[in-house]
């Protein structure tokens, strides 16, 4: 097993129990999330995060609360690093009002602008420009913060994606761009939709210093982020983080997983973050085995506590389901 890289990143017994809570805590909410999903308590899309866990909380160690996140569909793993409280994580995945966004977003649209967490975004790609956007307005501001775009790999093949990273080189915009490849993007494997399957060489192209990274290394993201998130807030323009990762579930719970053998899912999960981090935490003193119980029992209360308030909490009034709905005013337009 490669251990984790260490350098340039204070891996205190505090700070690995810490990143290791965080990945636990993604992990139990995901399947806690599957489960419900079963039962029917959560409805819609719902795409999990599971095997992904140390790019969310390695990424987001290089970050300021004043810094943005704007993210993908397959955000639950962010927000809850980014420190979105996990109770209004899951009254959102019920569509319950006390969630993040009121109820109004579920899965694919958690938002919490107190933590300058900007999405949740549905469509492919379509994190991109906001960020860009977000980051001009910073420097046009003069504000010295970072604005990290997380998207997968599918969205290389997105026009934004070329556009968003062209006009952030060309401006040299505050942007940390995270590309989490899990090499399918929803299902066709990377080699059958990409001619250029080296995500760094398309940032590259636009003259944006890229970097590629094992992503089921926790400690190995957090260097790298961190370096990068340094470089762009000392005013060097965008630079571009490849994650190289794997999902251990389907692309949804809609997804049959016709596109890849279980034979291979098997093999990735033998580099599954967690268990990795852990018996590497164990080997170097920096952890003994009942911390992790300890960890385990902390995140199951809290879990338990989340999914209670996700149950008691409200259905958002009826009355009020017109409430921030804009309809443009025209002769037949209803003012509400």
């Amino acid at each position: 097993m490669t251990k984790p890289h260490t350098s340039k990143v204070h891996l205190s017994s505090r700070h690995a129990i810490e990143l290791l809570g965080q990945m636990i805590l993604i992990r139990r909410f995901e399947e806690t999330c599957a489960e419900l999903y079963g039962a029917e308590k959560i409805r819609g899309f719902l795409h999990l995060y599971i095997g992904e866990e140390a790019n969310a909380v390695g990424v987001m160690q290089a970050l300021t609360p004043d810094d943005a996140v704007v993210a993908t569909y397959r955000e639950h793993g962010h927000a809850l690093a980014r420190g979105l409280p996990v109770r209004e994580v899951m009254a959102e995945m019920y569509g319950k009002a006390s969630g993040s966004s009121r109820g109004r977003g579920g899965s694919m649209h958690i938002f919490d602008v107190n933590r300058r967490f900007y999405g949740g975004n549905a469509i492919v790609g379509g994190a991109l420009p906001l960020a860009v956007g977000l980051a001009l307005a910073d420097k046009m501001q003069g504000r010295n913060r970072v604005t990290c775009c997380i998207f997968g790999e599918g969205a290389a093949a997105e026009g934004e994606f070329h556009e968003s990273l062209n006009l952030a080189a060309l401006w040299k915009l505050p942007v940390l761009f995270v590309c989490e490849n899990n090499r399918y993007a929803m299902g066709t494997a990377i080699e059958r939709s990409e001619s250029v399957i080296d995500m760094c060489v398309h940032a590259q192209s636009y003259g944006i210093p890229a970097e590629a990274v094992d992503g089921m290394d926790v400690v190995a993201v957090e260097v790298a982020a961190r370096r990068m998130a340094e470089e762009v807030r000392a005013g060097g323009g965008p630079r571009f983080l490849e994650d190289k990762t794997y999902r251990f579930r389907a692309h949804s719970m809609f997804d049959p997983e016709l596109y890849r053998s279980k034979a291979e899912v098997e093999e990735w999960k033998k580099r599954d973050p967690i268990p990795r981090f852990a018996r590497w935490l164990q080997d170097a003193g920096l952890l003994h085995e009942a911390d992790v119980a300890v960890v385990e029992k902390d995140v199951a209360r809290v879990i338990e506590e989340a999914v209670a308030f996700a149950e008691a909490a409200p259905w958002e009034p009826v009355e009020d389901l017109l409430r921030d709905v804009y309809t443009p005013r025209t002769d037949t337009a209803v003012r509400r």
